[in-house]
């Protein structure tokens, strides 16, 4: 979770770029996440939508596509604030080009909109038209991170038969999700809110979850 809190003035980055991930860099020495983007984590695999689904390393992928876009050059970024880890929050850019746009457009980086829409168009754009990740199957970051959290705390089902997700809306309905529909790969998990994860649609109506209707 991004919990942000006012940046020093002298907090905003601008130096030689070195790549951790998709989405964290370090600028000038100091560590950042890009405002309102999540790219994959480091060890998150995908799979291809057609042919045999082979299931490979995206995120390993995008770290080293985010290299050869970054890597060594000169960036420099306004701070929007600090997350619980440390890190500068920030919108960088390279060359007079946004960072986030660059790799929201090129289908590497979702707009992550809980933190902000900056990127939620471009994002719209590189879906529509297949690019990078958006040619493949995978989860949302933000569900991902979620779901080994509650696999760690012992409150995730087990097997990769059990990807429907149980979701609380703002209004208390109870909503489950299942793989390819519109809203699965946008919804989070948060298991301290009462949200869990299903093995089977059935499972979840009897829980008292109600399909998603898109």
């Amino acid at each position: 979770m991004l919990a942000m809190v006012p940046p020093p003035a002298a907090a905003a980055p601008q130096g030689v770029v070195r790549v951790v991930d998709g989405d964290t860099f370090v600028i000038g020495g100091q560590k950042v996440r890009l405002q309102a983007v999540d790219a994959p984590e480091m060890a998150q695999s995908c799979t291809e939508k057609s042919g045999q689904k082979r299931v490979w390393a995206c995120g390993a992928w995008v770290t080293a596509q985010a290299r050869a876009l970054f890597q060594g050059q000169r960036a420099s970024c306004q701070a929007s604030g600090t997350d619980r880890y440390g890190r500068v929050v920030a919108r960088c850019s390279v060359g007079g080009q946004d960072m986030g746009a660059t790799l929201v457009g090129a289908g590497l980086a979702f707009a992550y909109l809980r933190f902000g829409d900056d990127y939620a168009q471009i994002e719209r754009a590189a879906r529509s038209q297949g690019r990078g990740l958006h040619a493949h199957d995978m989860i949302a970051p933000a569900t991902y991170r979620a779901q080994a959290r509650a696999k760690s705390a012992g409150t995730a089902p087990t097997g990769r038969a059990c990807a429907i997700k149980g979701n609380i809306s703002a209004q208390g309905r109870r909503i489950f999700h299942s793989p390819g529909q519109a809203d699965y790969a946008r919804t989070v998990i948060s298991p301290e809110k009462g949200e869990r994860w299903f093995c089977t649609a059935a499972e979840a109506r009897a829980a008292g979850w109600r399909a998603a209707r898109r």
